[in-house]
């Protein structure tokens, strides 16, 4: 008995020492609960910049690590960057695919790996691959809204051109979209000819110079409809070296902060205005519920909406940026 007496302090202390070790640190780092690699077409751009806070502000509220790359309009880069996320074994792709055709074999290779992809903004053209999802903006009714603002603007008879990018999908959408508006107002009366339709690259410096030659091969052009933002800035500083502001008109796409200040001014007439940052939440709430196990459809659309020099002056982000100057 004494003996036991004797051992009664070490076992005490055992006992509270195998306590200690099973209770949960308070201030310990809760482990993820996946990762997700991403591989955007271009963090140079407003749009993607907001779609990648929407990504990370998700991936964070879930507590997932998420990893953003940029393609910067490289195929081949991009098709690098998955293959680094194959070998790293993450959770989930999420792209936005810098050729919606030539990415092809690079999804195959994540299918086959068993990494589910997904895609935001730009959806993947080709058969024999498997997207988990498409979110994106409704690329084909904001085309068609961007023809209903040059549809303000035009007279019976009017010259247009369209500064495009049709590498990607989401692009060839929006110029369907606007075609088949233009179209069916020329078959209830209206002359509204597309005089060109040649591709920017969505890249600000080689629309101006695109738009430099339609002003030049088309001096009685009207309006120009710029594909993005960066388009249509271009064509705004082209149409400002020509000396021809106010008399042809601007309709973009997007909604950066940059455009709407410009459709203020008078410079752009109306914008077609995107979502970004909700969409990079909703691929994040989409991935989630695929690892529960929910079924998810094959396309989530964001509607957009049509912002024109009214709406800028209603615009409490430019009051607030007059209020500072």
């Amino acid at each position: 008995m004494r003996n036991l007496y004797r051992l009664l302090p070490v076992l005490m202390l055992a006992l509270a020492v195998s306590s200690c070790q099973t209770q949960p640190q308070s201030d310990a780092v809760e482990a993820t609960t996946g990762t997700i690699g991403v591989t955007l077409l271009t963090m140079t751009h407003p749009f993607f910049q907001n779609l990648a806070a929407g990504l990370e502000e998700a991936a964070g509220e879930h507590n997932m690590a998420v990893t953003v790359n940029s393609a910067e309009f490289d195929v081949a880069r991009q098709r690098n960057q998955i293959a680094d996320f194959i070998v790293q074994g993450v959770d989930a792709i999420v792209m936005s695919p810098a050729d919606s055709k030539a990415i092809v074999t690079a999804i195959q290779e994540a299918n086959e790996a068993g990494i589910p992809v997904f895609t935001a903004d730009i959806a993947a053209l080709a058969d024999g691959v498997e997207i988990v999802t498409h979110i994106a903006t409704d690329n084909y009714s904001g085309g068609r809204l961007a023809a209903e603002a040059v549809l303000e603007i035009a007279e019976e008879a009017a010259e247009i051109a369209i500064i495009d990018h049709p590498e990607v999908e989401s692009v060839i959408q929006r110029t369907k979209g606007f075609h088949d508006v233009i179209n069916e107002a020329n078959t209830n009366g209206k002359a509204i000819e597309v005089v060109a339709q040649l591709p920017g690259g969505g890249i600000k410096d080689r629309a101006f110079r695109v738009a430099e030659d339609i002003l030049q091969a088309h001096p009685n052009l009207d309006v120009i409809f710029a594909i993005n933002d960066d388009t249509a800035l271009g064509a705004v500083a082209a149409i400002e070296k020509a000396g021809k502001s106010g008399t042809v008109q601007v309709v973009g796409f997007d909604g950066t902060a940059e455009a709407r200040r410009a459709i203020l001014e008078g410079k752009i007439y109306a914008d077609v205005i995107q979502h970004p940052h909700q969409i990079g939440i909703m691929t994040v709430e989409s991935i989630v519920s695929y690892m529960n196990g929910d079924d998810l459809p094959p396309e989530q659309l964001i509607p957009a909406t049509l912002y024109r020099q009214a709406d800028a002056a209603a615009d409490p982000i430019l009051q607030e940026e007059a209020a500072s100057e």
